[in-house]
């Protein structure tokens, strides 16, 4: 009788040492920070929400490396999540109003629109926009229907096109994000 031939390739299963996981951590530390930044909006927060995801990822040592990255960055939405606990408001009290910068602030950035936006939205928009995460995704980390996240990044996009309308077109969010990342963390 012939035995089974196993046909293994060990770089393709790499798994992630305590090592490896620092590695990501500390080369993705300012992605990671503006990440909780951006969710939480509040520095403080941002600073409890990346280092407490840090302590639950490294613990999770055994991931493939090829998905470190994206573990570390689904980590610090969890707890995002957790502290702010955002949540849809009833669909019919939804505001239509767009977002409006005040008098006083002038003109206004794209950062400074996203961190302006209500809780609910803001997580919509970063998870489904900006981490590129699936309607289906989005809905099960927020606990919520995909109406609800449907409806708040429509809301949170024509916002933010109204407050960030440097050239009188709609924000293109997703060009926008590498362009912001790299003039707030440099």
């Amino acid at each position: 009788m012939l035995d089974p031939t196993h046909i293994f390739d060990e770089k393709a299963t790499s798994y992630a040492t305590g090592a490896d996981f620092w590695n990501v951590l500390t080369d993705e530390m300012n992605s990671l920070y503006l990440l909780s930044f951006l969710l939480t909006a509040d520095l403080d927060k941002a600073g409890q929400c990346l280092f407490s995801g840090m302590g639950e990822y490294e613990e999770e040592i055994g991931v493939f490396m090829a998905r470190a990255r994206a573990r570390a960055r689904r980590t610090i939405l969890k707890h995002a999540i957790w502290m702010i606990t955002p949540a849809p408001e009833r669909a019919d009290e939804f505001s239509f109003t767009p977002f409006r910068p005040s008098a006083a602030s002038g003109a206004i950035n794209l950062f400074e629109a996203i961190l302006g936006l209500n809780a609910f939205e803001r997580f919509v928009y970063v998870m489904s926009v900006l981490e590129k995460q699936s309607d289906d995704e989005c809905s099960t980390l927020l606990r919520c229907s995909r109406r609800d996240v449907i409806v708040a990044r429509a809301l949170a996009l024509e916002r933010l096109a109204t407050a960030y309308n440097t050239y009188n077109q709609p924000v293109e969010a997703v060009g926008a994000w590498p362009a912001m990342f790299a003039s707030h963390c440099a």
